[in-house]
């Protein structure tokens, strides 16, 4: 009997390691000599450096970088098994995580700590990057990461202008003459699911803005200012970003990599499926474990369980896929033509979140321990 257990984080009670142990813990109880191969998922959102660090034995490296709003934060990144990847969440160093009600601002929080993070794997020999665009307190369309790079942002007196999403108003050039050259030699795959253009009534400002604290009156200057910042790139790099599907990601910051990198656009979970190589490692396998926080009707829509079982079920069409989550939602009758055979709660009766949480490993194993009693029909 082979078990693939390949489950994202149960967000705030699980990692995805911790929650791919705790499901082999119960199963093992009844398949103590089974096969187990645990890979631990996640969609290129928050968790998944963690996750890819665990799945390939690799490891996190913790960097002295800015914040959104110029503060010195310890943030990190992770270096994956095969010593020459490096995967980036931009919230670990931008992230709305540093700002509070009091403090978020968008048209000065500012994406340079991202720009740190990626000089500091440069420093150390890496030239391959997997960067996810989530979770950003910044709606300065990459503009900081750029600088953090050798990018320099001028007005029209040739003066850099300062950080955040405001003074791409006053900008005038674009001078890239002292950009870090181990740039160009570097494969840069974005993890992203956000379509959103930059700029627009479905751009990055109007759209992500108030999340970020922007009132209706700064969303419109935002969007202005990288109204602004798309029409210099294109008159200068020949590069038109204003409606291009994604720019308008992590407040633009994918609109500033696909400017001043070459970077490439992907779903979050088939960039984590490649780097698991979840397909190969689902070779021959009876059953599968996938599963996160919730399981719901938008699953179905590039979400680490869906992503996750469609790649098992490419190595082992006939392996059972079975969904594990805290939360089971309406709607989850679209997953069984999908990938998903059956979906169970882990929660064992009605308890508020807190408690769930906090039982989350031992709700995990119980319940994996029941389905591999009904499998073993000896």
């Amino acid at each position: 009997m082979k078990f693939v257990i390949a489950p994202d984080s149960f967000k705030g009670s699980m990692t995805a390691k911790e929650a791919a142990l705790a499901i082999q813990v119960g199963l093992q109880k009844i398949y103590p000599d089974a096969d187990y191969e645990l890979v631990p998922m996640a969609d290129g959102g928050e968790g998944t450096v963690q996750s890819l660090v665990d799945a390939t034995d690799g490891d996190i490296i913790a960097v002295d970088v800015q914040n959104p709003l110029g503060e010195t934060v310890t943030a990190f990144y992770g270096v994956l098994g095969d010593g020459q990847t490096a995967v980036i969440e931009m919230s670990a160093a931008s992230g709305i995580q540093f700002v509070t009600e009091e403090t978020k601002n968008p048209l000065i929080t500012t994406t340079f700590g991202t720009g740190q993070l990626i000089k500091d794997a440069l420093n150390r020999g890496l030239r391959r990057f997997i960067i996810g665009l989530g979770g950003s307190a910044t709606n300065d369309g990459g503009a900081g990461m750029a600088e953090a790079l050798g990018v320099r942002f001028l007005d029209e007196n040739g003066q850099q202008i300062a950080h955040g999403g405001a003074p791409l108003a006053q900008l005038s050039r674009i001078d890239m003459s002292h950009i870090d050259p181990r740039v160009a030699e570097s494969e840069i795959l974005l993890a992203s699911d956000v379509t959103n253009p930059l700029v627009g009534e479905t751009g990055a400002s109007a759209v992500f803005g108030p999340q970020k604290g922007a009132t209706p009156a700064m969303v419109a200057e935002l969007d202005t200012a990288l109204t602004n910042y798309a029409k210099v790139i294109k008159a200068q790099l020949g590069i038109d970003l204003a409606n291009t599907p994604g720019a308008g990601a992590a407040g633009g910051l994918g609109a500033g990599m696909l400017a001043f990198t070459q970077a490439k656009m992907q779903s979050g979970i088939s960039l984590v499926v490649a780097a698991t190589a979840l397909v190969a490692k689902s070779a021959n396998a009876d059953v599968a474990f996938v599963g996160e926080g919730a399981i719901d009707f938008q699953t179905q829509y590039g979400k680490t369980p869906m992503g996750a079982a469609q790649a098992i079920k490419q190595a082992s069409p006939d392996a059972k896929v079975i969904g594990l989550a805290g939360y089971v939602g309406d709607g989850i009758d679209a997953l069984y033509d999908l990938g998903i055979d059956a979906v169970f709660s882990i929660v064992p009766g009605a308890v508020d979140l807190p408690t769930a949480m906090k039982a989350g490993e031992a709700n995990l194993t119980r319940t994996a321990e029941n389905i591999a009693r009904l499998l073993n029909t000896k």
